[in-house]
């Protein structure tokens, strides 16, 4: 079938967010698994300010620099073990978590293994792994020679790629089973280009040990690589798409990579923003169109792409699906015939997505096959061959199947009977082509994800790796997914994670990203390491969240800062003070990208909620953020508009929505964390605010990472920021502890305000 790797953009890539995706979606194939990246693509402008796995899964957010008013809480300032708070003093019985400090180092430095895929032929597994220069990169292991199992076979592995610097984020083999491609960018800028690289050594003299050559198939400055496409029909090519050509959009391309032959495919006539192929052909077939004036999508079908053979009205585009703005849905695939039938989500006429089965000439819906009143369709199973629906999944809080095929229902029953933690999420990671082997992933709240290899056929279970091992010997806390009425009756799915059993502490209201996205149940090493630290963690989902239908969505039209979206983090904030969970007056608002803007307009909207605040990539002025997106973006600017509010003509809406106009009322200490290179939310955004408010004499501390983009994708970055935050947290909340703060090797940390103040000084 035709597998959309889509290793499109930061955000969707991370190798923690292969992870993310089984916990949050549970896809039960490899190829719906890189299909679901796919769509991430269309959608990058709708969560545009999605912060990368570095701040979702990891949430790494961390910053420490000068505070106008108290220079001792720059960088270099160490904190006791011995100067915990009465907090220490809880008893063990008293704590979700381990009573001694969980590392920081184990927290957010790299997973020892992740990612795992088999070869299409089954014989071969890759995956992420740290080099010997602790960066993720790329180890194949060759299953037919496997002398032991589990974290004993690495030994037996062989590294095929050497960054080093920046970790490898995604992999994906091709349809030969010999190649492996990845992406990466250049120190967060999110041109990502696709390299491919031999898996296998070309000959039995071949240097075990050595690396192979790594060929760039999308070469060129500034250039972006996105929407690619495999297909086990067609084993020597790749569908990518570049901007090359253009910076504004992106044309497909095909590349016959054992040659390195590209040529243009499919040009882009300036409104598409993302494609699909008919699987049999191989062939462009659909492209999704933004109307970039009223922000409407319409799904664009040619019936044929062959220029030669087909006739011209096949060959033609033509518009057979639209979704006015306020609407969601998009074509999912094309059905085994000929591609005249396809699969289809719609909202239309209906508060949530359903799947439909559609007529690709006609549009007419041939049948409904699943909706939910209360969520969206989730992931999507399809038979490789036929095309027949196998399974879906659907996520209100938790995630939720439905089984067309009994057999794949066996399966699953079958796995999640072998599940060790009974609260176990089941995802398939990866499948050989025949479907006999699949990688297992066992997910949980309180654990590290375990990964078992599933022979089909005789049902042997065999364990291959956990995810991070030296998380192990630790307690972690349960994830409790909550149910939250915010101030106007409208019920928020949010979850929640307990720092004691009993009593309230201190709360960390964490923000998801986005918008335009969602919070999932799942381990988050960010909420372990508060409630470690003795602080409760609320994550919400707050209207305007995708995933509850249209309505849900929509709610958070124009209600950024001032408005209903941030009235509902007050209403968390409430609900956990009046349910014992929280401490009142001792809560820290704290998120990156929407989340960093959220937490600015907590801290100027409504000063008297949050103790202290911890911003990260997060934008101060709407109109600087919008008058500065890549420019890939210029499709999706009007759909911004539309939800956040007309910020370019009404001068006046975006200072009551910026919260540089309104620093005056900040009171609470903020810490601010940036990384230079990022396309989406420029280090202007932090400057502005950071600097106003040093003038002003508020409390601030600013930190920038000059290798990092939009979050903290290096290990010593992560952990040196979550490091400087572990002392603000301690210092500005009471009843929380931390671990010493000690420098981190090849972090590299600078402080604007310090070297502002420097320069003033000289």
């Amino acid at each position: 079938t035709t597998s959309s790797l889509s290793l499109n953009c930061a955000a969707a890539l991370h190798f923690a967010l292969i992870h993310y995706l089984l916990k949050a979606k549970m896809l039960l194939s490899k190829a719906l698994f890189l299909s679901a990246l796919t769509t991430a693509l269309p959608l990058l402008g709708s969560a545009f300010m999605s912060p990368p796995s570095s701040l979702t899964a990891n949430r790494s957010p961390a910053v420490a620099v000068a505070q106008s008013t108290d220079a001792s809480t720059s960088a270099g300032r160490h904190h006791s073990n011995a100067a915990y708070s009465s907090s220490s003093t809880l008893l063990s019985s008293q704590r979700t978590t381990s009573e001694e400090l969980i590392p920081r180092e184990i927290l957010f430095g790299n997973p020892e293994n992740t990612s795992p895929l088999l070869s299409p032929d089954g014989n071969y597994l890759a995956y992420l792994a740290p080099s010997p220069n602790d960066v993720m990169n790329i180890f194949i292991r060759d299953l037919t020679k496997q002398i032991e199992n589990g974290d004993s076979a690495k030994k037996y592995d062989r590294m095929i790629t050497n960054e080093p610097k920046r970790a490898i984020r995604s992999v994906a083999w091709l349809y030969d089973s010999q190649t492996i491609v990845y992406m990466n960018d250049n120190d967060g800028d999110e041109n990502f280009h696709l390299f491919a690289v031999d898996a296998l050594p070309s000959s039995e003299n071949d240097d075990d040990d050595a690396i192979p050559p790594v060929r760039d198939l999308t070469p060129g400055k500034e250039v972006k690589a996105q929407n690619i496409f495999t297909n086990y029909r067609y084993p020597d090519q790749i569908l990518v798409g570049t901007n090359e050509r253009d910076p504004k959009v992106f044309d497909m391309y095909r590349v016959f990579y054992k040659t390195g032959e590209k040529c243009l495919d499919t040009l882009n006539p300036g409104d598409v923003i993302g494609w699909k192929t008919e699987d049999e052909s191989f062939e462009i077939r659909a492209a999704t169109v933004r109307n970039s004036e009223d922000s409407s999508t319409t799904i664009r079908i040619r019936m044929s792409a062959d220029l030669v053979q087909g006739s011209e009205e096949d060959n033609e585009w033509k518009d057979v699906f639209h979704f006015p703005y306020g609407e969601e849905g998009g074509l999912l695939n094309f059905c085994a015939d000929g591609g005249k039938t396809g699969y289809l989500t719609s909202s239309l006429g209906r508060e949530t997505t359903a799947l439909l089965k559609v007529d690709l000439k006609s549009g007419e819906t041939l049948e409904e096959l699943y909706s939910n009143d209360k969520c969206n369709v989730g992931g999507v199973t399809l038979d490789k061959d036929t095309k027949e629906l196998r399974a879906l999944t659907y996520n209100y809080a938790r995630t939720e199947r439905v089984f067309f095929d009994k057999e794949l229902e066996k399966d699953h029953e079958f796995l999640k009977s072998k599940a060790s933690n009974p609260n176990a999420e089941i995802g398939v990671a990866s499948r050989s082509l025949d479907e006999s082997k699949w990688v297992v992933a066992y997910s949980q709240s309180d654990g590290p994800t375990s990964y078992v290899i599933y022979d089909k056929p005789t049902q042997a279970i065999t364990p291959l790796f956990v995810s991070n091992p030296k998380l192990l010997p630790y307690k972690f806390a349960p994830m409790e997914d909550v149910r939250i009425p915010a101030h106007d009756g409208l019920e928020l799915v949010a979850y929640l994670t307990r720092s004691v059993t009993e009593g309230p502490s201190p709360l960390i209201l964490l923000v998801h990203g986005g918008p335009w996205a969602r919070d999932y149940w799942g381990f988050n090493s960010q909420a372990q390491w508060f409630a470690n630290r003795g602080y409760a963690t609320l994550q919400v989902n707050y209207r305007g969240s995708t995933g509850y239908g249209k309505t849900f969505l929509h709610k958070g039209d124009k209600q950024w800062g001032v408005g209903d979206m941030q009235h509902d983090l007050t209403s968390a904030v409430k609900w956990a003070v009046g349910e014992g969970i929280a401490m009142e007056d001792n809560v820290c608002i704290y998120g990156g990208s929407y989340g960093g803007y959220a937490c600015l307009a907590g801290l100027t909207f409504t000063p008297d909620v949050y103790k202290c605040g911890v911003d990260i990539v997060g934008p101060s002025n709407i109109k600087t953020l919008l008058d500065s997106i890549p420019a890939y973006w210029s499709q999706l600017r009007n759909g911004m508009l539309l939800k956040i509010g007309d910020v370019d003509s009404d001068e006046e809406f975006n200072k009551s929505i910026s919260p540089l106009f309104h620093v005056d009322n900040i009171k609470a200490p903020l810490l601010i964390g940036q990384g230079a290179n990022d396309p989406r939310v420029k280090q202007a955004e932090a400057d502005q605010i950071a600097f106003r408010m040093q003038e002003k004499g508020i409390p601030v501390e600013y930190v920038l990472y000059p290798d990092e983009g939009h979050g903290f994708a290096r290990p010593e970055n992560r952990i040196d920021f979550n490091g400087r935050v572990e002392q603000f947290l301690e210092k500005h909340l009471d009843g929380g502890r931390a671990e010493e703060f000690v420098e981190v090797e090849g972090a590299t940390a600078v402080f604007p305000l310090l070297e502002k103040e420097g320069a003033v000084a000289k």
